[in-house]
């Protein structure tokens, strides 16, 4: 039997331990996600509308985050959440938990970057007009990104990606422990060492449909939103 129909056949099977590393990738990414989304979207719209010193360094300073190297992410989060780090009281490292802030950090410059660009794309023009019109700080920045929502949506679609297939950070924070903190990029590394490339590709196949099944969803939502 090849690798391929071998795979195919274990997720076939339905083994319980390996839809509980599916179900917990799922977790720690909608979760890395929908922090990042909740930090990014406010501030990227701040440093597109506000005007302020230093507000292009920012703008700069996020988009360079956008290459940001997942393990330095992952570095940076166990820094905090180490028993002689500043966090470490909380018990965090090496829980899932840690692994949602670490992917939150990596997704965050994204959401910033990109939703900063997708409202300068609107020009001076539309803010002026509704300003004109009485809208609040407030109404005009709900208003703008209402208007912006195809690049927020490319956004989520870019940080979302990012998050299913990081490795390096996962396993920095989260240790890759069974049953608790491995998701399918971390168990892939760990069966690839141990020399079993059938479950390796058969979790790389779900990680593809994952990605798959995401990404066209949100691309759905985009046409949809475009027609």
């Amino acid at each position: 039997m090849s690798l391929a129909a071998e795979a195919v056949s274990l997720l076939a099977g339905g083994d319980p331990e390996t839809w509980g590393v599916v179900a917990l990738t799922l977790k720690v990414a909608a979760s890395g996600l929908l922090v990042g989304l909740s930090l990014g979207v406010p501030a990227g719209a701040l440093l597109a509308l506000a005007r302020f010193p230093g507000r292009r360094l920012l703008l700069g300073i996020a988009s360079a985050g956008m290459g940001l190297p997942p393990v330095l992410a992952g570095l940076l989060v166990a820094l905090l959440l180490w028993r002689s780090g500043p966090l470490g009281g909380l018990e965090l490292i090496y829980t899932p938990t840690a692994m949602v802030l670490a992917q939150a950090l990596i997704a965050t410059p994204i959401v910033v970057s990109l939703t900063a660009a997708g409202l300068q794309q609107l020009g001076e023009e539309m803010p002026a007009q509704l300003r004109s019109l009485g809208a609040t700080r407030w109404q005009l920045a709900w208003l703008l990104l209402r208007e912006a929502r195809l690049p927020l949506v490319a956004a989520a679609m870019a940080a979302g990606g990012r998050l299913l297939a990081e490795v390096g950070a996962a396993m920095m924070v989260g240790g890759n422990i069974k049953g608790e903190t491995r998701i399918l990029t971390t168990a892939m590394v760990m069966e690839v060492r141990q020399g079993h490339f059938a479950l390796a590709l058969a979790m790389g196949f779900t990680l593809l449909l994952l990605a798959l099944v995401v990404n066209g969803a949100l691309t759905w939502i985009q046409q949809r939103r475009a027609a």
